[in-house]
C-alpha cells in the first residue's frame, strides 16, 4: 500500500508539473463565446460558440441552447458550415432568428426549438447586415447596403451591374471620407429598411432613408417604438462635414417611410443606442456633451413619453456608459462601464438616480436581463470569455459555461495584481502587473512594459488576443501595464486630461510607474526592460525614443504615429486628431509639432522593432516606414515587419503567430 501511495503521489506530481506556459499557437486554439440571447421568460439562453480546434478538435461555429435551471442542460442547435450570428428570440419563445450565409448570401433564418431544420425567411437580392424583430413577431428592421437615391433594391442591383461593366478601376470622390479602417469607400451606404414576415420568404424591403448619403450607426442602434409603427435610429445628417464631427443624432421615422424627425437636434454632440422601456413609457439613450469628442462621457438620458420630460439619469456619476438595458420593472436600468481596470455592471434607479455596483471582476459584456437574473460574458487576465450569471441584485455570481476547461488544463498562467502610485500632478494612477508563469521570488526577471492605444483606452483585467499579457509572462517577463492619464474607467476628467497633452502627463505617468514597480518589486530588473505599444502606444514608443532615450533596452512600435502633420493628412476620422490635438494641422495653435515624434528624431538611440499593416488606414503604413527610415539612417539597430493583408490589427491566426515570434525574438535579443 505504501508503494502504491508513492506511485500515486509521483503521478500526481508529474501531472502538476506538466502544466506549461501559454503559447501563441495555444492562444489561437481557444474557444470563443459570442452572441447571447435570453428567452422572453428568462429560463433559456442561446449562445454561439466558435471552436478553435483544441477541444473539441474542430473549428465549427454553431448555436447552443442552455436551460438556466439547476441542471443547466446544453443542447447544440445547429451544425452547419456557415456562421450563425445576431441571434434573436421570437416573442413567443418558441423559435429563434439568426443570420447565416447558407445560400451564397447572408439572409435571415428561423429555427423552431422543438425540432426540425432552420427555415429561410428572407430571400433578398442583397445580403443582410443586421436585423431587429419587432415585438409583434412579424415586422423586421433590416440593415442593407444600397446606393443612395435608390428607392428599390433593384436600383442598387442595376447600379452594381453597370459598375461591373466598367473597363477602368478608378475610384473618384467629391467629399471625405474616402476610406475607413481598411477599405476604400464606394458609392454605397448602409441604410435602414423594413419588411414584414409572411408564409413565404421575404423578397423585398422598403428603404426608409433612400435620399440620405450617410450610414446608420448600426442595427444595434435601432429601436422599434412600443406600437411597432415607427423606428428610432442613430445616424449623422447627410453633409460634406461627416469626417470631422461626431454629431450622431437620433431620428424617428414611420415604418411606412416619410419624414425623419430629429429627436436630439438640441445636442451638437454624440447621441446613441435608443431603447424603449418594456411598458413603452420611456425612451432611454446615451449622450455625450462635447462636440467633436469621441471619448467624452456617455451619460444616460431618459425621455418620458407621457410627460415629455427629458433628463439625465445619475448626472453626477463619473463613469461613461458602454451599454444599458431596462429591467423588467421598467424603473431600473442595468449598465456596463469601464471601472478602475474592470468592466463592471451597475444598476441605476431612474426615479432617484441611485447607482449600485453589482459586479466588477474582469470584463463583463453582452449583458442580458431577466426579472430575476443577469446573464453576461466575462473574461479576465487569466481566463478567456465564459458565460456568467448573477441574481438581479448582483448576488450569487456563478459561471455557467466551461468552454475552455480542457484548453486551460495544461496552462499555468502568471499571477496578477493591480497596483497604484502617484503619477503626474500627484494623481493616483493604476496599473496591472503579471508575474512570470514560473515565478521564483529569488530570481531577477526582465520587464515587458506594455503601453495601450486609444489613447483613451485601458490595459485592464482582460483576456486580449492581440496584446495578451500572459504570453509575455509565459516567456519569463514581468508584465507591467500602466493606465496613464487619458485612460478610461477612472472618471471623465482623467480621460480628458490627455487631450492637448499627448506627450506630457502620460509620459510622466509611464516614467513614474516604471520607477514604482522597480522599487516595489525588487525581483524586476529595470535594466532589462523593453517597452511595447500599438497605435497611440506606438506613438509613445516613438515619443519615448526621443524624450526618454535611455529608458529601455529596446522598443516595439506597432502601427505607431511618427510624423503628426502627415498623419493628419492621411488618416480618415478627422474629428479625432482635431479634438485631441487642437484643430487642423495648419492651425498655428495646434499640437502637431509640439508632440511630433519626428521632431525629436535626432535624439533617437534605442533599438526598435517597427510593425505595420499595409491596409491600416487609421494610421497609414507610411508612419511606420518613416520611423524605420529614421532608425536606419541613424544607424540604430532596427527591423521593419510589414503585413500586406492586415489592417490596424493583426487578425489572421498565422500572422498572429509570426507577429508574436518577431516580438519575442526582439525582446530576447536585448533583455537576456
Amino acid at each position: 500500500m505504501k508503494h502504491l501511495s508513492l506511485v500515486a503521489l509521483a503521478l500526481f506530481s508529474a501531472g502538476a508539473l506538466a502544466k506549461g506556459p501559454l503559447t501563441v499557437e495555444h492562444l489561437n486554439q481557444h474557444n470563443k463565446v459570442g452572441n447571447l440571447a435570453l428567452s422572453p421568460d428568462g429560463r433559456s439562453l442561446v449562445y454561439s460558440q466558435t471552436n478553435g480546434g483544441f477541444a473539441p478538435a474542430d473549428t465549427s461555429h454553431d448555436l447552443y441552447l442552455m436551460q438556466l435551471g439547476e441542471n443547466r442542460q446544453v443542447r447544440r442547435l445547429t451544425e452547419n458550415s456557415s456562421r450563425e450570428t445576431a441571434v434573436q428570440w421570437h416573442p413567443d419563445g418558441k423559435s429563434i432568428f439568426f443570420l447565416a450565409n447558407r445560400t451564397g448570401s447572408t439572409q435571415l433564418w428561423q429555427l423552431a426549438l422543438e425540432g426540425g431544420e432552420a427555415r429561410q425567411v428572407t430571400r433578398l437580392p442583397l445580403p443582410i447586415n443586421g436585423f431587429k424583430l419587432a415585438s409583434d413577431g412579424k415586422t423586421l428592421a433590416l440593415s442593407l447596403t444600397v446606393k443612395p437615391g435608390c428607392q428599390t433594391l433593384q436600383c442598387t442591383l442595376d447600379a452594381k451591374a453597370k459598375e461591373a461593366e466598367r473597363k477602368d478601376t478608378a475610384l473618384a470622390y467629391d467629399q471625405l471620407m474616402v476610406r475607413h479602417w481598411d477599405h476604400w469607400l464606394d458609392q454605397y451606404r448602409e441604410h435602414l429598411h423594413v419588411a414584414v414576415l409572411g408564409d413565404a420568404p421575404v423578397t423585398d424591403a422598403k428603404n426608409l432613408m433612400a435620399d440620405w448619403n450617410t450610414n446608420i450607426a448600426g442595427i444595434s442602434e435601432v429601436a422599434f417604438t412600443p406600437d411597432n409603427q415607427q423606428l428610432v435610429f442613430s445616424a449623422k445628417i447627410p453633409a460634406v462635414d461627416q469626417a470631422w464631427h461626431t454629431n450622431f443624432d437620433l431620428f424617428q421615422v414611420s415604418i411606412n417611410g416619410g419624414e425623419k424627425v430629429n429627436l436630439t437636434a438640441d445636442n451638437p454632440a454624440w447621441d446613441a443606442k435608443p431603447k424603449f422601456s418594456n411598458d413603452g413609457r420611456f425612451l432611454a439613450y446615451l449622450a455625450m456633451q462635447k462636440p467633436g469628442a469621441e471619448a467624452d462621457r456617455f451619460g444616460l438620458m431618459l425621455l418620458d413619453l407621457i410627460t415629455g420630460e427629458r433628463k439625465e439619469v445619475a448626472p453626477n456619476w463619473d463613469r461613461s456608459i458602454s451599454d444599458f438595458y431596462f429591467g423588467r420593472d421598467n424603473r431600473t436600468i442595468y449598465v456596463t462601464t469601464q471601472d478602475v481596470g474592470q468592466y463592471s455592471i451597475y444598476a441605476i434607479n431612474t426615479s432617484f438616480g441611485d447607482v449600485i455596483k453589482l459586479y466588477g471582476d474582469g470584463y463583463a459584456g453582452n449583458l442580458q436581463v431577466a426579472a430575476d437574473k443577469l446573464v453576461f460574458t466575462n473574461h479576465r487576465l487569466n481566463m478567456p470569455a465564459e458565460i456568467f450569471q448573477t441574481n438581479a441584485d448582483g448576488s450569487q455570481p456563478q459561471q455557467l459555461t466551461q468552454v475552455n476547461a480542457k484548453w486551460a488544463e495544461g496552462i499555468q498562467f502568471g499571477d496578477f495584481e493591480q497596483f497604484s502610485f502617484k503619477g503626474a500632478e500627484d494623481a493616483t494612477v493604476y496599473g496591472y502587473l503579471v508575474k512570470p508563469w514560473n515565478f521564483e521570488p529569488n530570481k531577477k526577471y526582465p520587464m515587458a512594459f506594455l503601453v495601450h492605444g486609444g489613447p483613451q483606452g485601458s490595459f485592464g483585467n482582460m483576456f486580449n488576443e492581440r496584446w495578451n499579457a500572459q504570453l509575455y509572462a509565459a516567456k519569463g517577463y514581468a508584465v507591467v501595464m500602466v493606465d496613464f492619464h487619458g485612460s478610461t474607467g477612472y472618471g471623465q476628467a482623467f480621460t480628458d486630461s490627455i487631450s492637448r497633452d499627448w506627450g506630457g502627463k502620460p509620459l510622466v505617468d509611464l516614467q513614474k510607474g516604471f520607477a514604482h514597480v522597480v522599487q516595489a518589486y525588487p525581483w524586476i530588473d529595470g535594466n532589462r526592460a523593453c517597452a511595447l505599444g500599438a497605435s497611440y502606444g506606438g506613438f509613445m514608443m516613438n515619443w519615448i525614443a526621443g524624450n526618454w532615450p535611455d529608458g529601455f533596452k529596446c522598443l516595439v512600435n506597432h502601427a505607431g504615429l511618427y510624423d503628426m502633420p502627415s498623419f493628419y493628412g492621411s488618416t480618415e476620422e478627422l474629428w479625432f486628431p482635431e479634438f485631441d490635438l487642437g484643430g487642423t494641422a495648419w492651425n498655428p495653435e495646434s499640437d502637431y509639432q509640439k508632440f511630433n515624434p519626428a521632431a525629436h528624431a535626432d535624439k533617437w538611440q534605442t533599438p526598435m522593432l517597427v510593425i505595420h499593416g499595409l491596409k491600416d488606414y487609421r494610421v497609414p503604413y507610411a508612419q511606420g516606414l518613416g520611423a524605420f527610415t529614421n532608425l536606419q539612417r541613424k544607424g540604430i539597430e532596427s527591423r521593419l515587419v510589414i503585413f500586406p493583408d492586415e489592417n490596424h490589427w493583426i487578425l489572421k491566426p498565422d500572422n498572429r503567430v509570426r507577429w508574436y515570434n518577431e516580438v519575442f525574438q526582439w525582446l530576447e535579443k536585448y533583455t537576456r
